[in-house]
């Protein structure tokens, strides 16, 4: 039987026999728009920015060194310093807890869900969200909600935030700041003062009482501190009225030489009484009674809310994190587990010693894939951050955004630092290349 004709050499086909022209109108269509939406862009944005700020003349490297020259943008790269390093970092760290201490409850499911639930948010809703919840006011912010409520726990607040002396009454403003002190030095048998205004009536508290005179009190020292106002009108400066009410609560201190000899707390019709070694003391009403009542954090002022906004993020991603390497601990061997804990590793050891290790190659994903992601994040700041602190929160995403679109835009810098984006990109883009091909090899 004769053998069948060998191929000719130097023709060469392909198992399923396709031309090397089909293949090429195959992918042609994502050729040509892997060049229209990737390629041209990078190349378009490296030639502009070299250019200046008309895209007119030639501008050499004056963009790039502005990167690194104002302050804005280099506030803008110390901040993504600051995500790349913690963002990744702490969100790794909470999905491998909740991965773990998941495992071994029943109701693990039920919380995975919970926590991956905010990667179903846009970044939009939930920098609304979080803009809600770091509001200052209390009653609307519910961080500072919780941190009023914490605070007030153990600390009382002060009770006349506001009330203040008038320039006819026998008090003015003493050494430490907001305090205040009588003008004159107090004197047994004769009753002392102190009239404060500034509290709305229906501001003071509920148990006050009308004020009331002092008594000689023998050789002690007596006074009445009260509300020095009469609602409706009438009444008359540093007498005590019958419609006006006492300053109960409030702490009044005799001090001589400097130093504080005797106090009191007045009583809810305003009557104090002190001992007689008061007597020949100026009175003073230390700066206690009048601070602002407490609230809250300031949690987008300038020096917390870049921390504040990597909260919202956590938020959002350590979900993402929990998944990936919820999966990796599925797939880890369970003998290796059980074989450590036989020979007496206690779990804390059997978590660092093996878990984490065989964990490497995940929790490596999860940390490439988020140093990724932070390095563009944009929505977040440009809606949590209030504009008064957003130069204090910025990021180079938002001052790309910033640089080439707003006021007095400035195209070339923005391109510049779309290029500088770029090459930070690449590194960490390149070592996931790299950990994938090692992986591959095994």
């Amino acid at each position: 039987m004769p053998a069948p004709p060998s191929p000719a050499k130097g023709k060469r086909k392909s198992v399923t026999g396709t031309r090397k022209g089909l293949a090429v109108a195959f992918l042609l269509p994502a050729l040509v728009l892997l060049g229209a939406l990737v390629v041209y862009p990078i190349g378009f944005s490296v030639y502009r920015s070299f250019l200046d700020q008309s895209g007119d003349n030639f501008a050499g490297f004056d963009n790039y060194v502005e990167i690194f020259t104002e302050d804005t943008i280099r506030t803008a790269i110390k901040n993504n310093l600051i995500w790349v390093v913690v963002a990744p970092t702490v969100a790794t760290a909470l999905g491998l807890i909740f991965a773990v201490l998941t495992e071994r409850v029943r109701w693990g499911t039920a919380f995975k869900l919970i926590v991956f639930m905010p990667m179903a948010i846009s970044m939009l809703a939930s920098g609304i969200i979080f803009r809600l919840v770091y509001e200052q006011a209390p009653e609307r912010g519910i961080a500072n909600a919780v941190a009023v409520g914490v605070h007030d726990t153990f600390s009382e607040s002060a009770g006349y935030p506001k009330a203040r002396p008038l320039p006819v009454h026998p008090l003015k403003a003493g050494d430490a700041k907001g305090s205040f002190v009588t003008k004159q030095p107090v004197t047994a048998g004769t009753p002392a003062l102190i009239p404060l205004v500034g509290v709305p009536p229906d501001k003071m508290p509920s148990d006050a009482e009308p004020a009331k005179t002092a008594g000689n009190g023998g050789g002690e020292i007596t006074g009445t501190a009260w509300l020095d106002f009469t609602k409706g009108g009438g009444g008359k400066p540093n007498v005590v009225d019958s419609k006006e009410l006492g300053l109960g609560g409030l702490r009044i201190e005799a001090v001589k030489d400097g130093k504080v000899v005797a106090s009191a707390t007045a009583a809810s019709d305003g009557t104090f009484t002190l001992p007689a070694s008061a007597d020949g003391a100026v009175l003073q009403l230390p700066e206690s009674n009048f601070k602002e009542p407490y609230n809250g954090v300031d949690w987008l002022g300038p020096s917390l809310v870049t921390p504040a906004i990597i909260g919202s993020y956590l938020w959002m991603w350590a979900g993402f994190a929990m998944v990936l390497i919820g999966a990796g601990l599925a797939s880890m061997p369970r003998e290796l587990l059980e074989a450590a804990r036989v020979d007496g590793a206690n779990e804390w050891n059997v978590f660092r010693r093996i878990t984490v290790p065989l964990l490497a190659p995940v929790l490596a994903v999860v940390m490439v894939t988020l140093m990724i992601n932070v390095l563009k994040i944009f929505d977040l700041v440009l809606i949590i951050a209030p504009g008064s602190s957003q130069d204090d929160a910025n990021v180079l995403a938002l001052q790309l955004y910033r640089s080439s679109f707003g006021t007095d835009a400035n195209v070339g810098v923005g391109s510049a630092i779309a290029v500088f984006l770029l090459l930070l990109v690449i590194p960490v883009m390149l070592f996931n290349i790299r950990r994938m091909q090692k992986e591959n090899r095994r």
